[in-house]
């Protein structure tokens, strides 16, 4: 079986973000970037079916220069080889199209994607890369096993857990769930020695440009101050619930 992981290169949940030139881009400087915690999720899974049943696990990133060290840190955690589409992922639709051509260029069974990314929250690229591809899709993905050709994936549903069969060609948007947190793993010793070895290639994008800019960032508004009121006082509680937050 030919896994594909997609992996997004996003700033660490820590990190100060800032934006520059006008608040049209992301300040960069100081941020620590790792990989998008969706994404390492699905990465481990993938792992487990490359230890258990043979799998051959690659990783793809649209992304710049950059996102390399994220790329070396897969390969160390246990991934064969990797990709980098060399372009800048603003724009669902053309980093599904620029996902989709390595699927197809290189015949994976199995494609596993975060259901979003860190950064935008855009939930897009999954579903768009199974459409363009005609590959079966199950979003909100907590669980899979495989056996040849067929698959039986557990996805988050409202209330509760939906389980579905499906068959290969797959693609799955996963999230927490796939594995535990205390599954995740950490690169050893051994394990990044070797990552220096295995395959990184850059590949040009495809197609169109894309097809949407980011013309402004704004960040949330400051919290308020907190307002403390005597317990006493329930008539003034009542009234700056009623007045200020309006939630009664």
């Amino acid at each position: 079986m030919k896994i594909l992981v997609c992996i997004s290169h996003v700033p660490d949940t820590t990190s100060k973000i800032n934006f520059v030139n006008g608040d049209s881009e992301f300040d960069t400087n100081g941020v620590q970037f790792v990989i998008n915690p969706n994404d390492e999720f699905g990465l481990t899974r993938a792992i487990w079916f490359k230890e258990q049943q043979g799998a051959n696990v690659t990783v793809v990133n649209v992304g710049g220069a950059d996102a390399e060290a994220t790329l070396r840190k897969a390969l160390a955690i246990g991934a064969d080889e990797a990709i980098r589409i060399n372009a800048n992922p603003t724009d669902g639709m053309f980093v599904a199209k620029q996902l989709a051509d390595v699927v197809k260029n290189g015949g994976f069974d199995l494609v596993i994607a975060g259901k979003e990314s860190l950064d935008y929250n855009g939930g897009m690229v999954p579903g768009m890369m199974a459409a363009m591809l005609g590959f079966n899709f199950v979003n909100a993905c907590v669980g899979i096993d495989v056996n040849g050709n067929d698959a039986k994936v557990t996805r988050e549903i409202d209330g509760g857990k939906e389980i579905v069969s499906a068959s290969l060609p797959l693609i799955i948007g996963g999230q927490k769930g796939l594995v535990e947190e205390k599954d995740l793993r950490i690169p050893n010793m051994r394990g990044i020695m070797m990552a220096r070895t295995k395959a990184l290639t850059l590949v040009e994008p495809t197609g169109d440009a894309s097809a949407t800019k980011a013309v402004k960032f704004e960040k949330p508004a400051a919290k308020s101050a907190v307002k403390l009121v005597s317990a006493d006082n329930l008539d003034e509680l009542i009234s700056l619930l009623h007045n200020e937050a309006k939630v009664i």
